[in-house]
């Protein structure tokens, strides 16, 4: 019995803001049924119960949505109340929880203090850049809401990471909203990328990023974290710390610097469970756990070869010499490609920052050796 990983979307497509360019609505849309409604207790009680008896050391229960604190607080209260009762094996838990910030109060912020939650606050930049894409329902701009809740957070003292969506604005003002972040003192930031519509061409939306836009976006963040970590005080950027650890010699946590798939239960608010957020669509279900187990769960993963399908990396992807860095990145950036879309620009990267990052990580094996 492994540990075991669940990311949980309790409100399913469901949300109280409307991006240009989320994901999830257009993979919603490319189902057979768009929206499983909001999570009933009867399904929360069984993917709990199942989890954590089927779970060995730890379990890392997250939430993600559409936006999941629509669920309300009282379902929250019920996932820590069954965790409680079912965890008989005494494993780790850890929570999480990812939200647009838009409906968090005081309430909220207590309940993830008294928990122990780690929460992604999405915030695109600046404000400009923010409202541009990032909608209340009525079409208005939702930075200025979203700084309420981090002032409440910083209140509080909630644990939480800033996420970033990576699209084209986002990548040509990076200097200035590096900067911006790191005079609000936010220490721990993850930039995602902006991801053009499932099985369509790639590149033709306002907000696409393009690869040789990303490739000079990864540089010149990459030139301000350095001269942070010169000066001894760089936030956390995980994409650069993996990078820095494969160098090392570690495994990258993120599946998407592994270059294949890792083993992810996204559980839909029917219970359906699917191998990979980006791939929760009818072809991809795994079963669900109001009628099956955690282990015909992952049968039935090995059954499709969802894994398996990820390693087709081609013989140029091999041959590269950034291949040991890069090795082919996230599998939904190579799908219907020769090699991965973004592939130019991270060859502008790894050329442009290499020697720096080699910098880093022999210092840092050489701190581990005194």
């Amino acid at each position: 019995m492994p540990p075991v990983n669940l990311l949980i979307k309790p409100a399913s497509g469901l949300c109280n803001m409307k991006c240009d360019y989320c994901f999830y609505c257009d993979e919603t849309e490319k189902r057979e049924q768009a929206s499983y409604g909001l999570m009933n207790e009867k399904t929360l009680k069984n993917v709990i119960r199942k989890a954590v008896l089927y779970a060995e050391g730890s379990c890392t229960i997250a939430f993600q949505g559409g936006e999941p604190t629509l669920c309300g607080l009282p379902y929250f209260e019920k996932v820590i109340e069954y965790v409680n009762h079912y965890n008989r094996n005494n494993v780790r838990i850890d929570y999480a929880l990812q939200t647009n910030g838009f409906g968090i109060t005081e309430e909220w912020c207590q309940f993830f203090v008294r928990n122990h939650f780690l929460v992604g606050l999405s915030i695109d930049g600046l404000k400009s850049i923010h409202d541009q894409y990032r909608h209340s329902k009525s079409g208005e701009g939702s930075f200025d809401r979203i700084m309420e809740t981090v002032r409440l957070f910083d209140k509080y003292k909630v644990e939480y990471n800033i996420l970033t969506v990576v699209h084209r604005q986002v990548a040509e003002n990076i200097r200035t909203i590096y900067k911006d972040y790191r005079s609000r003192g936010w220490d721990y930031m993850q930039f995602i990328t902006c991801l053009d519509p499932l099985g369509e061409e790639r590149g033709k939306m306002e907000y696409s990023l393009l690869p040789k836009t990303y490739g000079k976006f990864l540089i010149d963040l990459f030139d301000l974290w350095y001269e942070d970590w010169k000066a001894g005080h760089q936030p956390y950027i995980r994409q650069f710390d993996n990078y820095v650890g494969i160098i090392v010699g570690y495994y990258p946590e993120s599946c998407e610097q592994r270059g294949i798939c890792g083993i992810q239960n996204v559980i839909e608010a029917d219970g359906g469970v699917y191998p990979c957020d980006f791939y929760v669509l009818d072809p991809f279900c795994l079963g669900n756990l109001n009628t099956n187990s955690m282990a015909q769960i992952q049968d039935k993963r090995r059954e499709i070869g969802f894994i398996e399908r990820s390693k087709t990396h081609s013989p140029e992807c091999l041959a590269c010499k950034w291949h040991s860095l890069c090795r082919g990145g996230c599998y939904r950036s190579r799908e219907g490609e020769k090699d991965n879309y973004f592939c130019p620009g991270y060859k502008m990267f790894f050329e442009a920052c290499y020697d720096r990052m080699k910098e880093i990580a022999d210092k840092y094996i050489k701190e581990q050796l005194r």
